[in-house]
């Protein structure tokens, strides 16, 4: 199921801003899945809450997670902080586990960066990860001066600070 995540993520590859920095119609759709009100803020986290909730668009998807107390809408995160992400998955340890740096990287991962950055994992090479972010560009920046869409990256995996692995329900009390 987390390769459907992954395939959303992919798919929006190429998106760019439009208007000035940290604007355009996608960026404004990618924001509407946090809790913040549309504005010029820098979007990483806005564009993984965007990709998760989409997934939970597919009902074999909300199958494989059983959530047996929340909704998918209640579960999905809401953050507009990239560390948000991960104050979000301690709150679902039913359905989330969380990662290092030291830990090998799964496709689906949510990471989050030392640098207050977030993407979804797509594949780990030992030294470094490749990854789909929203919010950064060609050049490997990544904050919201120069974060130019949503782009393939190669990163260091020193760089991690987080890697959240969403899994499926492992109670049969709680989601």
């Amino acid at each position: 199921m987390i390769d459907k995540l992954i395939a959303i993520a992919t798919s929006q590859v190429g998106v760019r801003e439009v208007g000035g920095n940290n604007c355009g119609e996608k960026i404004r759709e990618y924001q509407t899945a946090t809790e913040l009100d549309l504005g010029a803020w820098p979007w990483c986290a806005a564009f993984v809450d965007w990709c998760v909730k989409k997934w939970l668009d597919d009902a074999k998807v909300v199958m494989w997670l059983d959530l047996k107390k929340k909704t998918p809408e209640e579960w999905r995160p809401k953050t507009a902080m990239a560390y948000g992400l991960t104050s979000w998955a301690k709150k679902r340890p039913n359905t989330t586990n969380i990662y290092t740096e030291k830990d090998i990287a799964k496709p689906g991962d949510i990471v989050t960066f030392d640098f207050s950055h977030t993407g979804i994992i797509l594949e780990d090479c030992g030294d470094h990860i490749v990854t789909i972010e929203g919010n950064t560009n060609g050049k490997g920046d990544r904050d919201s001066e120069s974060g130019d869409g949503v782009w393939r990256k190669i990163r260091a995996k020193h760089l991690i600070k987080d890697l959240i692995r969403i899994h499926p329900s492992i109670k049969q009390n709680n989601g």
